[in-house]
């Protein structure tokens, strides 16, 4: 994990740094918590179990940048920087970043052209990032 990606990302305006807060990270960590366990419900539409994964994976990737001190006014970028904040694979956050496309077509397009395996893998990345996530810990609140 190299966190030094993360500061280039200031240089350029996209990231900044703010402390991070131990209520802010256990809100979204419970919120994401939430929203996953929705989002396997059986009988909800998939679209609903998609709205509710992305949700999740979403609020877990903002705690991961939250805990290390960043902010970003840039949602995809979230995901992006989760092969920094807890090491999660390539091949793994470009599913989230494609979710997180489909979810703006959906949003802003009204198009909403959800497939069985994205979902499906949607669930299953979001489920599996959860452990890394709680394993950050309790906030340290470092000077900036």
């Amino acid at each position: 994990m190299t966190l030094g990606n993360l500061d280039n990302l200031i240089k350029t305006g996209k990231l900044k740094k703010e402390l991070p807060d131990q209520n802010e990270f256990a809100g979204m960590l419970n919120s994401a918590k939430s929203r996953l366990q929705d989002a396997q419900i059986e009988g909800l539409s998939e679209a609903s179990q998609f709205s509710l994964a992305y949700s999740a994976s979403h609020a877990l990737a903002l705690a991961a940048m939250r805990w290390h001190g960043y902010r970003t006014r840039e949602r995809y970028l979230v995901f992006q920087c989760l092969e920094h904040t807890v090491g999660l694979a390539k091949e793994k956050w470009l599913v989230l970043d494609k979710c997180h496309k489909q979810r703006n077509l959906a949003e802003y397009e009204g198009q909403l052209d959800i497939s069985s395996q994205l979902l499906h893998e949607l669930i299953e990345i979001t489920t599996e990032l959860l452990k890394p996530v709680e394993s950050l810990g309790p906030v340290k609140v470092d000077s900036l």
